[in-house]
């Protein structure tokens, strides 16, 4: 493990340019197969496709799970790295593997056993909840990538190295698309396996990208008596993250079932949002990402100006970034729509939309960003807060009152709730300043 104080000494750009990208460059490639996937799975089976937005949340919900402790674990190794305590930071990093083995025998019996039941809460088709069961209990059964990968990915950023995380889901995103087509058609020999293909492949190119980064972040599991320690802090600082995570999937199902009040395409509009934001947020939840260690291990070192000077620089290249979206938001909304829609009537509804949801990105950055920045503090309890005001007590609440005025109005929802979300956040942020001014 490298002891290099980079993160204290390094000038702040510095290190977000050298570290930012390379996440930056797996989330592309993250978002571009998720797309492909539904791509192939929707040309098979209309039912398929049905199938995939049914599964997707359970999907979240596992990342949350194995990413929120791979924060953790981050951010506790950088913890103890920030106060020389090499030692101690490699135990952490041996909890990870059995914490993620653990989450992957839970996360899998548990679905094994209630997918059936979950699909048929979700639709009364018998081929969607046939397809549900199918690709659902592969893709949980067979988890252990998507675990272990999270938690060792997460390691490995902690010492710096996010080359190797970025090299395995690029693989992995690559052996995904490539066994998609082959396995859901029956291509070159092989059986066709339709929506189950889809399944095969998703958890062939987990388990392809752990094992690219295994290598490098396996460390030697600590002794028994010091897990219930690690674990406690590990979950401690990584809670927020998996909220914020889960609070994500909780809104987008409220906000749809306010939209179905007015039409489908109402709904279709805001689902096009999600996926044009999968790519305008890549390198805002990027910037998320470095920021934790690079922080936690300043605060850690007592170095409060360098965690300001690290936030405050976030703050402007996040600003910089989504000023990009902005201005595509704000001016080419139709071109947007028209990728995915050829309906007069989920354009023009997602053209007002988009214009103000445009408007809501300036806001974005900063209430997301205070809530990372708190969490790296380890002040779990404020980076929660915001979390779960932002998503549960003003998205969905205001999208409600908005739309009782009208379709037009339900879009102010977004700018308000990123706006109040910073309000809130600045003052959190204004209370820790003066605390540290009288320790």
């Amino acid at each position: 493990m490298e002891t290099s104080d980079f993160y204290g000494t390094e000038k702040v750009s510095r290190i977000l340019l050298k570290i930012a990208p390379p996440v930056m460059l797996a989330q592309l490639i993250q978002a571009l197969y998720n797309i492909v996937d539904s791509f192939f799975v929707g040309k098979y089976s209309e039912t398929g496709l049905t199938a995939l937005s049914i599964i997707y949340p359970v999907q979240l919900l596992m990342i949350a799970l194995g990413v929120g402790t791979g924060v953790g674990i981050n951010t506790d190794m950088a913890y103890y790295l920030g106060i020389g305590k090499k030692k101690k930071a490699e135990e952490v990093a041996g909890t990870g593997t059995p914490l993620g083995l653990i989450l992957w025998i839970i996360f899998a019996a548990v679905c094994y056993v209630t997918l059936p039941a979950y699909a048929g809460m979700s639709t009364d088709s018998p081929e969607v909840i046939r397809d549900v069961v199918a690709y659902g209990r592969i893709v949980c059964l067979f988890s252990i990538g998507l675990f272990t990968e999270g938690i060792w990915s997460k390691i490995l950023q902690a010492e710096g190295d996010m080359r190797t995380p970025m090299i395995a889901q690029i693989a992995g995103a690559v052996v995904n698309i490539i066994l998609d087509p082959l396995l859901i058609f029956g291509m070159l020999g092989m059986p066709e396996m339709g929506i189950s293909g889809a399944a095969v492949a998703t958890v062939s190119g987990q388990i392809v990208a752990a094992l690219i980064v295994m290598k490098k972040a396996w460390y030697r599991p600590p002794r028994r008596s010091c897990y219930s320690g690690y674990i406690k802090r590990i979950y401690q600082l990584g809670i927020p993250n998996i909220i914020m995570q889960s609070a994500y999937t909780l809104y987008i199902l409220g906000l749809n079932l306010i939209l179905a009040g007015f039409s489908d395409q109402a709904v279709t509009a805001l689902g096009l949002y999600y996926k044009w934001q999968t790519f305008f947020f890549i390198p805002l939840g990027a910037l998320q990402t470095c920021i934790v260690p690079v922080i936690s291990y300043n605060y850690a070192a007592k170095d409060i100006k360098r965690c300001r000077l690290v936030l405050k620089d976030s703050l402007i290249m996040g600003e910089c970034l989504m000023f990009l979206g902005t201005l595509c938001f704000e001016f080419l909304p139709g071109q947007m729509l028209a990728v995915f829609s050829g309906d007069s009537e989920v354009i023009a509804i997602g053209t007002n939309g988009f214009h103000y949801i445009g408007i809501s990105f300036i806001f974005m950055v900063t209430s997301l960003i205070f809530p990372v920045f708190f969490q790296a503090i380890g002040y779990a309890v404020k980076s929660s807060v915001l979390t779960i005001v932002r998503t549960v007590l003003f998205f969905v609440p205001l999208g409600y009152i908005f739309s009782r005025f009208g379709l037009q109005y339900f879009w102010l929802t977004f700018p308000v709730t990123e706006l109040l979300t910073s309000v809130i956040g600045v003052g959190f942020y204004r209370n820790f300043l003066k605390r540290e001014q009288t320790i």
